[in-house]
């Protein structure tokens, strides 16, 4: 292996989105989404390529026209909205090698964090790159929600998800500060070793390196309401979006594909 190993940044966007409907190409700040992940992921200067797999044309002229390489279509087996990730990076990993580009890693930029930047990725490639003896890096952020106090319903009994607490002071009855810290993964990006793939069938293999993202740089658009909260955070100078440095993809051509 090279003394600075190869890494690929897949971008994945797929054309179904039931929550919010085509939100990848969706203009945001005048600019479709998936704009600010190709722009932050170009200029982190990490990658030797920034692949977007997407099995929509419409999503693949616009993913080239700010850069991205999209040499392939994703097969409509693969993009469904169960479909799990192993399924389209194994798809990917493989397209490309048969085409004669093999990386030693990957990475998974989700456009739905556009306010990761070029430091945000920087700063997790030198994480990811430091650390020994592991598969894979996963971005991380504190819960808000702690899932000592979160519950299952089963018949009509109410049972604690996580049983593990100390029987005199229950979890699900302690204050927030009093508990265990707990992290929860976000979507911001996650890199990997390309062997975990054909080693173990997963993107993430079982060694992993946290990587804790700091303010809104894990923000991540799930739902309607999350899209308005991050054009709220634009407006209000809250965070600065990767700067695209090229005029937007026409809005014509933009709807002609929706």
């Amino acid at each position: 292996m090279s003394a600075v190993p190869s890494c690929v940044a897949f971008v994945p966007a797929r054309a179904g989105s039931a929550r919010v409907p085509g939100k990848n190409v969706r203009l945001f700040a005048g600019h479709p989404l998936i704009a600010y992940t190709i722009a932050s992921a170009l200029d982190a200067g990490c990658f030797s390529s920034v692949v977007v797999s997407t099995d929509d044309a419409a999503t693949a002229e616009i993913a080239r026209y700010y850069g991205a390489s999209v040499p392939f279509l994703r097969p409509a087996s693969l993009a469904g909205g169960r479909s799990p990730d192993i399924e389209w990076v194994d798809h990917a990993l493989v397209a490309l090698e048969k085409s004669g580009d093999a990386f030693d890693s990957f990475a998974i930029l989700r456009p739905t964090s556009p306010f990761r930047t070029v430091e945000t990725i920087r700063r997790a490639w030198a994480v990811f790159r430091r650390a020994k003896g592991v598969d894979s890096l996963r971005a991380v952020e504190r819960v808000s929600q702690h899932p000592g106090k979160m519950w299952m319903i089963r018949g009509d009994r109410l049972l604690p998800l996580l049983p593990f607490g100390p029987s005199e002071q229950p979890w699900h009855s302690s204050q927030m500060p009093a508990l265990p810290e707990v992290w929860v993964q976000n979507a911001s990006l996650e890199i990997a070793w390309t062997r975990v793939v054909s080693e173990t069938r997963t993107i993430a293999g079982s060694t992993l390196v946290p990587f804790v993202t700091e303010g809104h740089e894990g923000f991540d658009i799930n739902e309607q309401a999350d899209w308005w909260l991050a054009e709220e955070l634009v407006r209000q100078g809250e965070v600065v979006l990767p700067d695209i440095g090229r005029l937007p993809f026409s809005r014509q051509s933009l709807n002609s594909g929706s």
